[in-house]
């Protein structure tokens, strides 16, 4: 699998990797990505991105985060918190910090601790979406039919346009496929 943006990022990987396996993790390669496990559990993971080079925490949520420096990767994100980088001088930087909140990552796998992550039922359905399935029974039975997590991308997916009319407008394209039983991510792009 190719990763973009890799090589723009090599010199801040290899340190990021370096600080990783002082820590005692096991590196392995998942979704193209350098990823470091404790007892084959994911602790934490290096994503090259367009303007910089990140650190992300699979359980980030759950740590103490005393320096401030984790950010939430996304507006729905509930566990991962990452770290992004633009050099190497960044990552010595925060060496001893990044070194802290991988032990602490540690110990949290060994405590079995998990991230209490809300339920796709708690998400709220957008208006345009819950109007369409309050006037079609079989949409709404097709809709509930969904996997939790397919319910989940479609109620993401409607809710994040600005435009009351790109909302219809996502509901319309997505009414078939929720028919189908397909989830957003098969949409055709």
């Amino acid at each position: 699998m190719k990763v973009p943006y890799t090589k723009k990022w090599q010199k801040e990987t290899d340190r990021l990797r370096k600080i990783a396996l002082n820590c005692d993790l096991t590196e392995e390669l998942k979704w193209g990505k350098p990823c470091f496990t404790f007892q084959k559990k994911n602790v934490a993971i290096i994503i090259p991105l367009k303007e910089s080079c990140a650190f992300s925490f699979f359980k980030g949520a759950l740590l103490e985060d005393s320096k401030h420096v984790l950010e939430k990767i996304g507006e729905h994100t509930q566990a991962g918190r990452w770290i992004k980088f633009t050099s190497v001088k960044e990552i010595t930087g925060l060496q001893s910090t990044l070194t802290t909140y991988l032990y602490e990552a540690i110990e949290l796998e060994e405590s079995g601790k998990k991230v209490k992550l809300k339920k796709p039922s708690e998400f709220a359905i957008p208006d345009e979406l819950q109007n369409k399935l309050d006037a079609d029974p079989a949409l709404r039975a097709a809709f509930e039919a969904l996997t939790p997590g397919r319910r989940k991308s479609y109620i993401f997916h409607i809710s994040t346009a600005k435009q009351a009319k790109t909302r219809e407008t996502r509901v319309e394209r997505c009414v078939p496929m929720i028919f189908e039983g397909r989830g957003f991510n098969e949409l055709p792009r």
